[in-house]
């Protein structure tokens, strides 16, 4: 018996295709954002620049994500967003094994995958959005430790998730600076604060505690520094424990003027969500992404084609000169 040739027509095949790859005019591009956490103000911070910049690129964007900074819950959430198949998906990982999976089922359902703020494994995506150099970052923020230590002292380290890669490469950093810089400080505690300004709030006090002479704390997450800030008030240690770290200026704003810190670290985190946007919409329309480049007035971006990292550019201090002029 003869077998039997279906031929398709060149508008099915445009069609199938399509659904396959999900690559249509700029217009039709939903792209879906996912947090660590929802509701701190870091990331409301970076969902806001998302916003702004999918309403001038006319993409449709999902903003979601998990309400603790738990992997389980957020992997729930990305598998949650298959179903709908958007053009893009684009995550901060709250653990890089625990996302990969579902990450590299995304990929092969034709949807493009990102990293954003904290990565996954390099093969589970297609170019991590990175709001600074980690090693930069991580030095940088051990050198505002150690002027206001001078350069001794017992000092600990209130971190995020203890699984978050982005954190964890910062504190590798910080640690490597101190031991070649600063040989006279020593680490004595590093705990996780997993986003949560009463869990910060927590270890900072237990770690007042327990180290009487502790003479610096770093927050390594945008809860901690307020939180040990606050914590190093209320036990009248203002002046003898140094607060430093990563934070917004709205959290640390009081604590900068008042001198409880000397100043904090970050980046515009809705700077970083127009990038995320920014790439998204080339990635989906099959455009290059080149080292120099700059992508709706962001940049230039130092862009590694090996590890497939784009670095947004270089951490910025908030002090007392300065912070009136931040509001996020």
């Amino acid at each position: 018996m003869p077998r039997l040739r279906t031929r398709l027509s060149p508008l099915a095949l445009a069609a199938g295709l399509l659904a396959g790859c999900q690559r249509p005019a700029a217009g039709g591009l939903q792209v879906a954002l996912v947090p660590k956490l929802m509701g701190i103000p870091y990331f409301n911070a970076a969902a806001q620049g998302a916003r702004q910049a999918a309403r001038q690129l006319q993409l449709r964007l999902i903003y979601t994500g998990p309400t603790a900074a738990d992997a389980g819950q957020q992997v729930q959430v990305l598998s949650g967003l298959l179903a709908r198949h958007p053009a893009v998906i684009a995550v901060s990982a709250d653990d890089p094994d625990a996302v990969a999976p579902v990450l590299e089922r995304a990929r092969e359902l034709g949807i493009h995958v990102l990293t954003w703020d904290s990565d996954a494994r390099p093969q589970a995506r297609q170019w991590f959005v990175s709001q600074v150099d980690a090693e930069t970052l991580g030095r940088h923020v051990m050198d505002v430790l150690a002027r206001e230590m001078h350069g001794q002292g017992q000092y600990a380290i209130i971190t995020g998730a203890l699984t978050a890669a982005n954190l964890n490469i910062w504190m590798h950093w910080m640690k490597v600076e101190q031991r070649e810089k600063y040989p006279r400080m020593r680490l004595v505690a590093v705990e996780p604060g997993n986003d949560d300004q009463q869990l910060c709030f927590s270890q900072a006090q237990q770690l007042l505690q327990a180290w009487p002479h502790l003479r610096g704390i770093i927050g390594n997450s945008s809860a901690a520094p307020p939180a040990a800030a606050r914590a190093v008030e209320q036990a009248g240690k203002r002046g003898q424990v140094v607060v430093a770290g990563l934070s917004t200026p709205n959290l640390m704003r009081r604590y900068i003027v008042d001198g409880a810190a000397p100043d904090i670290t970050l980046w515009d985190p809705r700077r970083l969500g127009a990038l995320v946007m920014q790439v998204a919409r080339q990635v989906a329309l099959g455009r290059p992404i080149a080292n120099g480049m700059q992508l709706g007035g962001i940049g230039p971006l130092r862009v590694n084609l090996s590890t497939h990292t784009i670095v947004m550019g270089p951490p910025l201090d908030f002090t007392r000169a300065n912070i009136g002029q931040y509001h996020f």
